[in-house]
């Protein structure tokens, strides 16, 4: 019933027509959410792992643990979200056929971000967080942006790739 309502509407002139060719507008695109979201899961495993197992109640523990767990799952699925936007939408075959490595890139950094999530291997986040780094190093270079490493300045103070701005 509402697809033939919306029809109506459209054969009447009412709605126009729209279309897009990406998700985004054109030239909006940066790794950094992505690396944000790589560092957090880091971060989380490391809060989940400081938590003294006796300075809680059980349940309490068990809520503490549960929420920590659903963000990092958030926070790798984020990830795997703002990787495959830039790769689906930024990367044309040009870019690639520059960069070969990215789509071997972009399914490493898929799978490693659901290897975050089904445990919490810090060795397995810490890989994340490079993979990740490696995608931003390559992104920016198509831009024709420079780039630095610096430790990002909150913990777990790993070192990410930045584009240097002038």
């Amino acid at each position: 019933m509402l697809y033939e309502i919306l029809q109506k509407l459209h054969e009447s002139s009412l709605i126009g027509e729209a279309s897009a060719h990406c998700d985004i507008p054109c030239g909006i695109y940066d790794p950094g959410p992505a690396l944000i979201a790589a560092v957090s899961v880091v971060r989380l495993m490391d809060i989940m792992t400081e938590k003294e197992a006796s300075s809680a109640d059980p349940v309490a523990l068990a809520n503490f643990y549960a929420r920590c767990t659903l963000r990092k799952e958030e926070e790798a699925e984020k990830v795997k979200q703002e990787i495959r936007v830039i790769w689906g939408d930024y990367f044309k075959p040009p870019l690639l056929e520059k960069h070969p490595e990215v789509h071997g890139l972009v399914h490493s950094i898929m799978q490693k971000a659901s290897a975050c999530k089904q445990d919490v291997h810090r060795k397995d986040a810490e890989a994340l967080v490079e993979l990740v780094n490696r995608f931003a190093e390559i992104f920016w270079f198509t831009k024709s942006v420079s780039i630095a490493r610096h430790p990002c300045p909150y913990p777990p103070n790993l070192e990410l790739v930045y584009p240097v701005l002038s």
